[in-house]
Formats: C-alpha cells, structure tokens, sequence
C-alpha cells in the first residue's frame, strides 16, 4: 500500500524521510499521468453508496430536481476535489501535509484526527455495503441464506481479508497495473448494461411520467444539492495523498483527470440508482432490484469488486493521515491496523444512518477545504503558507464555517449549507492570508526541492 519509493524503503535507510506524510515527494516517485488519475478516480467515483444516495433523492424531490441537483452538485464536488489535486501534484504534499501548511502544526493534529475518524466510518461503511451485496447475491444466485451471525461474520471476513491482501501491495501498483488496465473497463461495461437495462424499463413504464415524477415534499433542491456535494467532499481529505505522485509540473493532468473522473461517475451512478429506483417495484432494495435485472447477478458482481477500491483508498489515506501522527509506524503498518479495526467495526456497529452522516462529514470539510483553497489555492498561496505551531486565524475562520454550515441549515434550509460556508471561509481564508515573508518562501523552497 505505500509507494514504491519512499515508502518502500527500509526504516533504517538514510534517504527515507523522518515523516513520510508531511514530506513532498521526490520527482522519481511521481508516476502518475492525467489517465492515471482519471482511472482512479472514476473508479472511486463508482459505489453502491452512491446509488443508494441517489435513489433516495427521488421520492424526496422528485424527478426533475434530482437530476439537477446530482450535475450541479456533482460538478461543484469534482471540482473541488481536482482543485484540490491541483494543489496536491504542485505541492508534492499530502494531505496531512496540507493541513499542517495551513492551520499549523500543533492545530492541524485535529483536522487530520477527525479524517481518520471519518475514515474509519467510511471503511467500515464499504465492508457494510459489500457484505450486504454478498449476502443478496448467495440468496439470489444460490438459494442460500447468509444473513444469520454466521453469516455476517463470515462474508465480512472474506471481504476484509481480500482488502488486508491488497494492502500488502502498493498503492501505485494497483492504480497502475489493476484499475487502470482491467477494473475501470469493467466497471464501464457493468454500468452501461445495468443503464439500458433499466432505461428500457424507463422507456416502457412511460418516459414523460419517468420525468415529471413529483416529489413528496421532504427536502428541497438546495438540500438535495447538499446532499449530492457530501459525497465528493468526503474525499477532500484524501485526494492529494494520490494527487502528490502526480507527475512535477503536470498538475493541470491531475485537475482535469479527477475532475473528468470522478464528475462523470458520480452522476452516472446518482443518476442510475434515480434510474432503478424509479421503475423498480415499491419496496424493493436497490441491490434486489440490481440482481432482478437481466445479467444483474454479473454486473452487481463486478461493481461489489470496484467497491474494495474505495474501502482500499479510505485505508491508504487514514494511515497516511496516521503515520503524520505517528512517524514511527510506517505507512503500511498503520494500513494493516486501520482496517483490522474497521473489520471489527463492520461485525458490530450499525451503519445505516447515511444522511446524518454524510452532512455531518460536509460540515466539518467543506469550511477546512474552503480555507485550505483560500490559502493555498493559488499561485501566491505557495510562499505563504503558514511555519507556525497555529494559525489562529484560519483556525478562527475554519470553526466560523463550521457554525455557519449548521446556521444555514436550521435558519434557511432552502438555501443549503454547504456553498455558502464555503464561500464564506474560502473569502476570509483569503483575505487574511500571510504576507508573503522571504523566511517562509525560503522553506517552502527547501520542501519542495
């Protein structure tokens, strides 16, 4: 799971970095091309979760409002997810180091915590969903019933144990020689069948009644924007850890890779899981009503398996994330920790309260990004990123965004929370940047050479 260069090396070699996470990468550990980052992030992009997200959007707002809300909010997530790779690949930074630049050393410890945390959450989310799949497809396929403990336990451990083998390899070999080359033309293929089977189904019940399918009231179209948005911001926190192999001075291919990538799969996959829920029968699950469709069982099947990279890219970046904590477990190590825990998690916890969970997670995000981009998100930022223990301001405007964040959902729901907070923290964070010291270009010189 660590690189193939700094992170492979062994502890005692002189040449590996004391803080693997808060030290640019070297140029020959940047690897990564424009189509590398696309592979990977459309891969990321795709997931049951968001299906489900998606089909739950529809009885709320409707037909018509989902749509805009899953465009709208999914090209405002991307973007700020590719900025933020921007950012990433120019810096060589990841993003424990992007915190530390910008809130400081000693206060970043608290933002890079709470990624752990969501995280863990999110890992043990991916186990949850895989299961659950696996356990659909044996009743469906098979006749057998693994829905008892026994089975629980036993589908859980085959899907953590798959990821605790993929840990022991390296993250740049499997985005390189596995997503790239042979998962992401699959899932392709997958989603497009699962489309025109279920557009057919669109196409038969009536498309106009498909479209002009009202909602019953419960959300509003800002709020479903929210919504939409929370799906890529929780992985704000994790992008530039595999931005940073990006290739120096190609950080325009890793704005438009993950950009491309990851907005055209999520609006796909919002926009399928809008698609089933709409002409499958009332109370039938989204995974029930995948296996029903014609070659359901294989397509189902292959999109559980490009699930285990989002379950892989949550493990990679907490112990990333981690080993800035503590250095003297590697990377690796600090993998192989995180997602024993998040299996034994998987066994115990209920993970079915998505909504609250999803918006909880934008409110902590969004403002930290919006103050990070405020800071960082330009040219200048570079010189002016903060060598302080703590940055009291962006500290001070962080917190401001996040109680803006809840203000607007409970004062004006209708307008959504989640631009707001972030224009709001991206102006300020921006309006108080440092001033460009030749002491603080002087390091960042040294950090990046």
């Amino acid at each position: 799971m660590a690189s193939n260069t700094s992170s492979s090396l062994p502890s005692g070699n002189a040449a590996a970095p004391a803080n693997e996470a808060l030290t640019p990468l070297s140029d020959e550990a940047r690897v990564f091309r424009w189509n590398d980052h696309l592979s990977l992030w459309f891969s990321l992009g795709v997931g049951l979760l968001v299906m489900q997200v998606g089909a739950y959007l529809v009885p709320a707002v409707g037909t018509r409002d989902a749509a805009i809300a899953i465009v709208l909010g999914s090209c405002i997530g991307a973007g700020l997810l590719a900025w933020t790779a921007h950012i990433g690949c120019q810096s060589g930074l990841a993003s424990a180091g992007l915190m530390h630049r910008t809130y400081g050393s000693a206060f970043a410890r608290l933002p890079v915590v709470l990624n752990i945390v969501q995280l863990v959450g999110w890992t043990t989310f991916e186990l949850v969903v895989m299961r659950e799949g696996t356990q659909a497809i044996a009743k469906q396929a098979f006749g057998i019933a693994a829905d008892g403990m026994a089975g629980v336990v036993i589908t859980t451990a085959i899907w953590g144990a798959v990821l605790l083998a993929l840990l022991s390899g390296t993250m740049v070999g499997l985005v390189r020689r596995f997503v790239s080359r042979f998962g992401l033309p699959l899932v392709v293929l997958s989603l497009i069948w699962l489309t025109w089977q279920f557009a057919v189904h669109a196409h038969a019940k009536g498309l106009d009644a498909f479209w002009s399918r009202p909602g019953d009231g419960s959300m509003g179209l800002f709020s479903a924007l929210d919504l939409v948005i929370a799906m890529p911001v929780s992985w704000l926190p994790l992008v530039a850890d595999y931005a940073r192999h990006g290739r120096r001075g190609a950080g325009g291919g890793a704005f438009a890779g993950t950009w491309l990538g990851y907005a055209v799969a999520n609006i796909w996959c919002y926009g399928l899981g809008v698609l089933v829920v709409s002409v499958a029968e009332p109370g039938t699950s989204l995974v029930t009503a995948l296996l029903l469709a014609q070659g359901g069982l294989l397509a189902l099947g292959l999109i559980l398996v490009d699930e285990l990279d989002n379950a892989y890219g949550d493990v990679y970046s907490g112990s990333v994330s981690a080993h800035s904590l503590k250095p003297g477990w590697s990377v690796r190590r600090w993998g192989l920790a995180i997602a024993v825990l998040c299996i034994l998690l998987a066994l115990v916890l209920p993970m079915h309260s998505l909504e609250p969970f999803l918006l909880m997670l934008s409110s902590v995000f969004v403002p930290l990004y919006g103050v990070i981009l405020g800071r960082m998100g330009t040219g200048q930022g570079w010189a002016n990123a903060t060598s302080r223990s703590v940055d009291w301001s962006a500290a001070l405007i962080w917190i401001s965004g996040i109680a803006v964040y809840h203000l607007c959902g409970q004062l004006a729901p209708q307008w959504g929370s989640a631009l707001p907070a972030l224009a709001l923290t991206f102006v300020l964070a921006r309006a108080s940047r440092p001033s460009s010291a030749a002491g603080g270009a002087s390091a960042l010189a040294q950090n990046r050479g």
